[in-house]
């Protein structure tokens, strides 16, 4: 056991994994998980998994301000007829063991679900659909229920790499931190979307810039803003590297302002070839990126390197908010993709998704380095996480 860590929050952590018979993208062998696991974080910072909930490739995660209910995407495909069978479930948070209890399902209308998140109002919840470009959107009931789709914003657009760049392909979305605008990042398209939300309506209207253009080819992945939502930092999945934009709160406008590698300078791995029939797969010599997350500081950012299998440490300027690369971690894994950092910034936890574990590391608190990881834990194909509500003591 290790030692209690200062200032750590016990929380209830919720795991979404790939599960059996389905691969997770360019795994070689099928997922064993279950669904969703439940996790009770100690003040030591191990993991000690608490609960397991059924539902099918729950690759991401979302959960409401209360922390009272937990939404996640079914990613899955068409059916024989070509049919979608992407959809969303909603479940019931236990206060007191963190247990979830599944409340309903719905339809996303389209196919690879692959991320979700909660409006900063709570009356809604938006999806985006990677195999067809779009984001539904659902309203959430005062019990937590979803219902079905009452609108869908459609992506368009194609990128050069014909392997992954086919069409538009929604990878994220989110809203700014004054809960301004919803962005939608779309991988397929090399491109950000950014709609103005009706929060009476759920209604999703291209905003007066409708879209930033990223670099050709480079993939965007997902997106985290500074908490003055004046800068946004964009991973790019198949160039493993980070764009940084500052932005305008009132107008939502981007401008690029840097773009950094998540590798090494002296770094030999590429970008992939990818191939159509199995996309995921990240060839012996490149690198994709995965997950990307800012520190509750804002002093610094993490990036997660699929092929190099990293963590990569960025200091963030306290001025311009410029990235400088500082370190990359072994992730104690093989393609570690979902991450996590607690509330109070002292770990960081990352999935590693093909060698079927997850490693908690401390944030040491003067540089944001990561040392030996606190824990090793085996977990079922881990991709997504979010923190729930904090562990009651024991009386």
């Amino acid at each position: 056991m290790n030692r209690k860590m200062n200032g750590l929050v016990p929380r209830y952590i919720y795991a979404g994994s790939y599960t059996s018979p389905h691969f997770a993208p360019g795994a070689p062998n099928p997922s064993q998980g279950t669904g969703i696991s439940v996790y009770k974080m100690l003040d030591t910072g191990e993991l000690e998994l608490a609960s397991e909930v059924a539902t099918e490739n729950p690759s991401s995660l979302a959960i409401n301000s209360d922390k009272t209910f937990l939404y996640a995407v079914n990613e899955l495909g068409v059916d024989e007829d070509s049919n979608p069978l992407g959809s969303v479930t909603a479940f019931a948070v236990d206060a007191e063991t963190g247990g979830l209890a599944v409340l309903n399902q719905q339809p996303t209308q389209g196919g690879w679900p692959c991320h979700c998140s909660v409006h900063p109002s709570g009356r809604f919840l938006i999806a985006a659909n990677y195999g067809t470009g779009d984001y539904p959107v659902f309203p959430i009931a005062s019990d937590g229920r979803l219902g079905s789709a009452i609108f869908v914003a459609k992506g368009e657009g194609s990128g050069p790499d014909t392997a992954r760049q086919s069409g538009p392909h929604a990878h994220m979305v989110l809203s700014d931190p004054q809960a301004n605008r919803v962005y939608g990042v779309d991988l397929g398209a090399d491109r950000v979307l950014s709609w103005d939300f009706d929060e009476d309506t759920g209604r999703l209207t291209a905003s007066e810039l409708p879209f930033v253009q990223t670099a050709s080819g480079c993939g965007p992945r997902h997106m985290v803003f500074s908490d003055d939502g004046c800068n946004a930092f964009v991973l790019n999945e198949l160039s493993s590297t980070v764009d940084l934009f500052d932005v305008d709160p009132a107008t939502g406008f981007f401008i690029w302002r840097q773009t950094v590698s998540t590798l090494p300078a002296d770094c030999t791995l590429k970008r992939p070839v990818f191939d159509p029939e199995n996309p995921g797969f990240i060839p012996e010599g490149t690198n994709t990126g995965a997950e990307i997350r800012l520190h509750p500081s804002g002093k610094w950012l993490y990036t997660t390197n699929r092929g190099m299998n990293t963590v990569a440490q960025f200091a963030v300027d306290a001025d311009s908010r410029d990235l400088r690369l500082v370190e990359v971690t072994d992730s104690k894994g093989d393609c570690p993709r979902g991450m996590i950092i607690d509330p109070e910034g002292h770990v960081l936890i990352v999935g590693n998704q093909n060698s079927n574990t997850i490693a908690v590391f401390a944030i040491d608190p003067e540089t944001g380095r990561l040392g030996d990881p606190i824990q090793v834990l085996d977990a079922p194909s881990p991709v997504d996480f979010v923190f729930g509500a904090k562990v009651e003591p024991t009386p």
